[in-house]
């Protein structure tokens, strides 16, 4: 494949860059092979997470070597740069007012994981019991990632909750928020636990969400958060979940919501 759509932009790179560590050669003679060049790693990094392909398939595409581009990715997801790219990216959608505090919406996502071992994986009820992984978001009122925990597909929504709101990457109003949920979240305890935390739960069905919409001037909030994962879907590297490493995992997914994040801040 060829074509700038399957390179990072210059415009994420310049966000990106700065956030890699220096890299300090070991060598006592300080003789070795010209390292690979910091851009062409994170292109590799970036083409294994839009199009899913496996490392040692970066050998046939001419980037950047499937073992360079592998021990750069783990070294960047060790000093938390993927983390720290998404951070920086609501920061700056903070900066903007870009961040619409006004609603919240947080849902769960099951992908297969037929390789992944049994680090945050479990059996899926909706694929015949087969290995799979399930993500928790929270997005803001226009779908901007706020927060995500990986965990195995078994493990009910709503014991992920608290996780979720504790994982969020960037500061929230001192106000009390609104928080839309579907009926997999309804749970007396739940609300007086969100009220507790300063969030106030509206859980609805699809079909009551409908009800309302053609009887009063009720608007739909929840449907965000369906649709940022359907973003996140289309990085065909976290779709479905190959790392056998939990690490390279949520790495991959903090890239995608970086990503994310950031057009919006860029885009406006």
């Amino acid at each position: 494949m060829t074509g700038d759509s399957w390179l990072i932009s210059d415009e994420l790179w310049a966000k990106m860059e700065p956030l890699l560590p220096e890299h300090k050669t070991n060598h006592p003679l300080g003789r070795h092979r010209k390292r690979v060049d910091n851009r062409a790693a994170m292109n590799a990094i970036f083409f294994v997470l839009k199009t899913g392909c496996q490392w040692n398939a970066l050998n046939a595409i001419g980037i950047c070597s499937s073992s360079s581009a592998h021990r750069r990715f783990q070294e960047w997801r060790d000093a938390g740069v993927f983390e720290r790219f998404w951070q920086n990216g609501l920061l700056d959608c903070a900066k903007q007012g870009s961040i619409d505090w006004s609603w919240l919406s947080m849902d769960g996502c099951i992908t297969k994981s037929p390789l992944a071992g049994f680090k945050k994986t479990g059996r899926n009820p909706t694929d015949r019991g087969k290995q799979g992984v399930k993500r928790s978001l929270l997005t803001d009122a226009n779908g901007l990632p706020l927060s995500l925990v990986v965990t195995g597909a078994n493990t009910h929504d709503i014991k992920l909750v608290a996780d979720t709101l504790d994982s969020l990457q960037t500061c929230r109003p001192g106000r009390r928020l609104h928080l839309c949920l579907d009926k997999g979240y309804e749970a007396q305890w739940l609300e007086d636990y969100l009220k507790s935390r300063y969030y106030e739960a509206h859980i609805q069905s699809r079909k009551e969400e409908s009800e309302a919409m053609k009887n009063t001037d009720f608007k739909a909030h929840r449907w965000v958060v369906e649709r940022t994962h359907s973003w996140m879907n289309r990085f065909r590297g976290v779709l479905t979940r190959w790392e056998k490493k939990v690490e390279n995992y949520e790495a991959m997914l903090h890239f995608a919501c970086g990503i994310i994040s950031w057009n919006k801040s860029l885009l406006g």
